[in-house]
């Protein structure tokens, strides 16, 4: 039996009409704000033409309040497949033209069924969220979907790269399936995140807020740390997202895509020898550092506005795509507090999770003290950093630059949490602490006893210099593999990423490690 041309008039006319979401009205409304459509924003995200949409017929089964009077094709969330740079990616982009984009159980259901099918075929999630929330008609239902998400969220986790887009509002249950993603963008002016809106907020607390000072992208970008990144608008934000796989495998039994370099791993920079100032106290930028050694001067840094005195970024040496952990002195002196601790801990088991080398460039005077700190927990904070690196069995190359002092000396990527290639700059000062502090612990009595205090601790403190403020101390044990030039780090490092290239270890059998949290 041939199909008749009124059954293609009929298939074409309910794609054009699924194609509409929620109507031309609400579409043009859409633009109004600034934001694009769900099906916009698909066609944008992946390689041209490779899009395949599937459920796009499927509508929800409420009969609740009148709902059974309107319903709309895909109800409120387009899924599928497709390609970004040649590589297979599945993902929803949830359509505010249809009911807000409010989660209901079809909606839920068509969600479930992209992520269960990445899980199958080893492939990353991107879920693009513009959201009003669940949908109130459909009660329980809508929150056991939103359940449903989160279950598959949790077991996909460090198996396929999980990647959230906050396009549109995310608000009550709506926001724990990003946090429990990878990496979550934001768009600045149009997204928002939280958990009770501004007048819940007013109800129970009495505080006036907006929903920009609540959950705005400045807010979770540089406060919580919620955000990842952070677009202008959305054609950057997609851009960012594609950048971001470009450095990442598509799940955690492959490695990461090796890219064409043309950058010599033999570039020696000169710079990097008269960076380090002659006072101890001077900070200088660890970004001019990062961008001397990678190839092309060319990195993506993650949550770059939260705990600015840490960085964390992807990176290529010769075409491997690498994590890099670095201290910024130039942001209280690169000490390690608890945002920190969390951000660059976060960040390394990522990377351990998806195969991709650890690079740790240390300038670090140890945790920041105050009571502030130790009230929130610096400790346990402290140590989740301290267990992601130990725990991490990818290649791991520390290089120290300055200061690595006391347990944070222990902390970033030690030799004796398995670092595997451990160098330092002749700069490097690897000791318990600083020179003053530490002559006031070793030699308080005798100083103060003596006829001319300010003389003695002066010569003690330079005796402890001469001992600690240079790698040798820590080289003649075997905590430092080797003395290198500034100038030659690239080589050197790109030299230890091939050398570790087939790394195998494995830590002991366990149902699932108790990391501290």
């Amino acid at each position: 039996m041939s199909i008749q041309q009124d059954q293609v008039a009929e298939l074409i006319k309910h794609r054009e009409k699924a194609r509409l979401g929620g109507g031309q009205k609400r579409i043009d409304s859409q633009h109004a704000k600034g934001k694009l459509t769900a099906r916009e924003r698909i066609a944008m995200l992946l390689d041209e033409g490779s899009f395949e949409e599937q459920n796009m017929f499927v509508e929800h089964r409420c009969t609740n309040f009148g709902m059974e009077k309107e319903t709309y094709s895909g109800d409120g969330v387009v899924t599928g497949y497709g390609t970004i740079d040649g590589r297979l990616v599945y993902v929803y982009a949830q359509d505010f033209t249809v009911f807000g984009g409010s989660l209901s159980e079809t909606m839920a259901l068509k969600i479930c069924m992209i992520m269960d099918q990445a899980m199958k075929m080893g492939a990353p999630i991107i879920g693009i969220n513009d959201s009003g929330g669940a949908r109130i008609q459909e009660g329980v239902n809508a929150l056991a979907g939103y359940a449903e998400i989160f279950q598959r969220n949790i077991l996909a986790s460090g198996v396929v790269p999980q990647i959230s887009a906050i396009f549109g509002p995310c608000a009550g249950g709506a926001v724990y399936s990003p946090a429990l993603t990878d990496f979550t963008l934001m768009n600045r002016d149009t997204s928002y995140m939280f958990l009770t809106g501004p007048k819940v907020v007013k109800t129970v607390t009495g505080e006036d807020v907006t929903q920009e000072q609540l959950g705005g992208a400045s807010v979770h970008s540089s406060k919580s740390g919620v955000a990842h990144f952070v677009s202008s608008n959305e054609e950057e934000g997609i851009a960012l997202i594609r950048k971001l796989l470009s450095y990442i495998p598509q799940n955690n039994l492959e490695e990461a895509p090796l890219a064409v370099c043309t950058d010599p791993i033999d570039r020696l920079e000169e710079s990097l020898n008269s960076i380090i100032p002659d006072s101890p106290n001077k900070p200088y930028d660890m970004y001019e550092v990062i961008r001397a050694i990678v190839d092309h001067g060319e990195y993506l840094d993650v949550q770059s506005a939260f705990a600015p005195n840490i960085i964390t970024a992807f990176a290529r040496f010769n075409g491997m795509s690498v994590g890099i952990v670095a201290n910024q002195p130039k942001y209280l002196a690169g000490v390690l507090d608890i945002n920190a601790s969390r951000k660059a801990a976060r960040f390394v088991r990522f990377c351990d999770a998806f195969n991709i080398p650890l690079v740790t460039l240390v300038d670090v005077p140890g945790f920041l003290p105050g009571t502030g700190q130790e009230y929130g927990g610096v400790i346990v904070h402290g140590a989740k950093l301290l267990y992601a690196y130990g725990e991490a069995t990818v290649p791991k190359i520390t290089v120290v630059l300055r200061k690595s002092y006391g347990g944070a000396y222990i902390v970033m990527s030690s030799k004796h949490l398995r670092g595997d290639i451990n160098y330092a700059w002749p700069s490097a000062e690897i000791a318990v602490m600083g020179a003053q502090g530490a002559i006031e612990v070793l030699y308080s009595k005798e100083i103060v006893a003596a006829p001319n205090p300010q003389e003695v601790a002066q010569q003690k403190a330079s005796e402890y210099v001469e001992k600690f403020s240079n790698p040798y101390n820590a080289a003649r044990y075997g905590y430092i593999d080797d003395v290198i030039l500034p100038k030659n780090t690239r080589f050197r490092v790109i030299r230890a990423l091939q050398q570790l290239a087939t790394k195998k270890v494995s830590n002991p059998a366990k149902k699932h490690d108790n990391l501290p949290l």
